[in-house]
């Protein structure tokens, strides 16, 4: 990890893959992630963490299935949301979307249970940051 501060703009700039987080930082035992998305993702479900999202640029939904029924939360740009552990949940981003999570390290981008895993989706727990 770098000791100087990073452009969250400048780390966006390093990639292009979709659905692939590049870790920009960490804190205590948490990455500190950027991803850029477009489309769609897939039900998956975190058993034992919140995922934290900060939507940096577009427009980002995240559908979710909860005890009371299903329903999406949209997220504009500056806007934050945390899935609570257990949620079983499904971003997707109609018109492309920047975002920040904020999740333990070693957490999969797939959950502890998913449907299947289509080839637009990298099933990581975070890449390296590349300089840009």
């Amino acid at each position: 990890m770098s000791n100087e501060p990073i452009a969250l703009d400048r780390a966006l700039a390093s990639f292009d893959a979709m659905w692939s987080p590049r870790i920009v930082t960490r804190v205590n035992d948490y990455d500190v992630r950027v991803a850029k998305a477009e489309g769609e993702h897939l039900w998956h479900v975190h058993e034992n963490t919140d995922e934290f999202f900060l939507v940096l640029d577009g427009e980002l939904h995240i559908s979710l299935r909860e005890p009371a029924g299903e329903r999406t939360v949209v997220l504009a740009r500056g806007a934050v949301f945390t899935v609570p552990r257990g949620t079983e949940h499904k971003p997707y981003a109609p018109s492309g979307a920047a975002f920040l999570m904020f999740e333990p390290t070693g957490t999969a981008t797939v959950g502890d249970r998913h449907d299947e895993i289509p080839a637009h989706v990298d099933a990581t727990t975070g890449h390296a940051l590349r300089p840009a």
